[in-house]
């Protein structure tokens, strides 16, 4: 297949497109800068330039292609304050996306999130795929950033009955693996700089996880076999306790591993203490009996004992 990757060069993409090129598909990615290009390049993918606002490029790449994978969005911004306006234009670029494919049969795979999917149990594939509003937990972030994003990957389901192979591959907070710049980097980043590594309460609260390449390979999965209008979760481990993540920290860096207060979480750890305390597992059950994934990787804390976190 001849497949158009947004967001190639990134944590995930940058997995994604060998695990593509490795299974035989023809690969181009969207590339912003040169040292994106560069990358794509030395991965043995085709380049189109442009970025997420631009919306003719975006359709282009979907019309010449056999099937898109979105992985795309403005992190950059979406976490100091504008995860509303990233998620705007996540919504723009998708809508780019499934008008160029419509009635054409071809997939459409993009990347969601499991967190806030269904507060207070395990959230499956079946959550959270109703009808457009009533995405649970969609207040958990300020200014409707989380509902925006959930509301587009349902409309990315709707594209089922448009004549779109589409489905929404849901992530969990960590997709971690070594030069990880995410949420567990920046625990390590935080204790470093407190003295201390903490977890909020008694740190039972628990977080899905999934090593970048099992991810990439669902996302591979997604694009030649999910059938339209599927929900996948990209997720190895249904909940790791986050006091277990704060115990292997503060062994690698000998520091003391403490309790903070939730009303004290924001505080301590910044723009993550918003989410750090929240209790998100998640099953993949519905995805494996679907597609037959299997995650080979190694698990988080498995992962983290490995040490590359802290060299």
């Amino acid at each position: 297949m001849r497949v158009f990757v947004t967001g190639a060069s990134g944590w995930i993409g940058s997995a994604v497109v060998p695990e593509l090129v490795g299974a035989g598909h023809q690969v181009t990615g969207l590339a912003r800068s040169d040292a994106s290009a560069g990358a794509l390049a030395r991965a043995g993918a085709q380049v189109r330039r442009g970025t997420l606002d631009d919306l003719d490029i975006l359709r282009a790449g979907a019309a010449e292609s056999d099937g898109v994978i979105h992985l795309a969005f403005k992190h950059d911004i979406a976490f100091s304050g504008g995860f509303e306006a990233a998620a705007d234009a996540d919504r723009r670029a998708v809508e780019a996306l499934g008008d160029a494919l419509k009635g054409s049969g071809r997939p459409l795979v993009i990347a969601s999130g499991t967190l806030g999917v269904a507060p207070g149990g395990v959230a499956t594939e079946r959550d959270g795929a109703g009808g457009r509003g009533n995405e649970p937990g969609a207040a958990a972030l300020p200014g409707g950033g989380l509902r925006g994003r959930m509301g587009t990957a349902l409309l990315t389901l709707s594209l089922a009955s448009h004549g779109v192979r589409s489905s929404v591959v849901r992530l969990p907070p960590t997709v971690h693996g070594e030069g990880d710049p995410g949420f567990m980097a920046v625990l390590v980043g935080i204790a470093r700089q407190k003295g201390v590594s903490g977890h909020v309460g008694d740190g039972s609260n628990r977080w899905p996880a999934t090593h970048r390449l099992d991810a990439a390979h669902l996302f591979r999965l997604a694009l030649e076999k999910a059938p339209a209008g599927s929900v996948l979760h990209a997720v190895a481990e249904e909940g790791v306790p986050i006091r277990a993540v704060a115990e292997v920290i503060g062994h690698h860096l000998d520091l003391p591993v403490v309790s903070v207060a939730a009303e004290e979480a924001s505080a301590h750890f910044g723009w993550l203490g918003g989410v750090v305390g929240a209790d998100s597992p998640a099953s993949s059950a519905v995805t494996r009996d679907l597609l037959g994934w299997r995650p080979v990787q190694p698990g988080l804390l498995d992962d983290l004992g490995k040490g590359h976190y802290f060299s």
